[in-house]
């Protein structure tokens, strides 16, 4: 196994973190990855695995995307609660790295749905079904990216790449 596979696998890995960790970029990091490698083994058969991995992680992303989007709008959180969250979340994960992503983003949210709903049962419960949505989103991205992953790394141990 070469120096560019083994760095092109350590993406990969970096890339599945990212997109539970969403600081870091997720799907486009391991869709570069993988086409460095294809683009390093230039064979017919890399670009095959590159073509499906993309196509894997395109359809994780915009499903994440989609479903979000729609869970969320159902359950009435307006976008403006949503960006409140995201940099509460950002704060978050420079105060408490890593776990105060997720801890600031659930009180970002919560504190803005109570803000504009003045109602704490229904801002709690509009601010679960946020989490909810985004959980399930991630879920799906996830595990399409694996699924991605797993694809590539078959392709290297079967010799795919030459």
């Amino acid at each position: 196994m070469d120096l560019t596979t083994v760095l092109v696998g350590v993406a990969v890995l970096v890339g599945l973190v990212g997109i539970v960790l969403p600081v870091l970029p997720g799907s486009p990091t391991i869709a570069v990855a993988v086409l460095v490698w294809a683009i390093s083994v230039g064979t017919t058969g890399g670009w095959v695995v590159l073509g499906v991995v993309l196509v894997l992680l395109a359809l994780g992303w915009s499903t994440t995307y989609v479903l979000t989007g729609r869970r969320v709008h159902q359950a009435g959180v307006p976008r403006r609660s949503i960006v409140v969250a995201g940099i509460a979340g950002i704060i978050g994960f420079f105060v408490i790295p890593v776990l105060g992503l997720f801890l600031f983003f659930a009180g970002g949210l919560f504190a803005a749905e109570y803000l504009r709903l003045r109602d704490l049962d229904t801002a709690r419960r509009t601010a679960v079904a946020a989490l909810k949505a985004t959980a399930w989103g991630m879920l799906v991205e996830l595990t399409l990216a694996l699924v991605a992953a797993g694809t590539w790394l078959v392709a290297v141990l079967i010799g795919v790449g030459g």
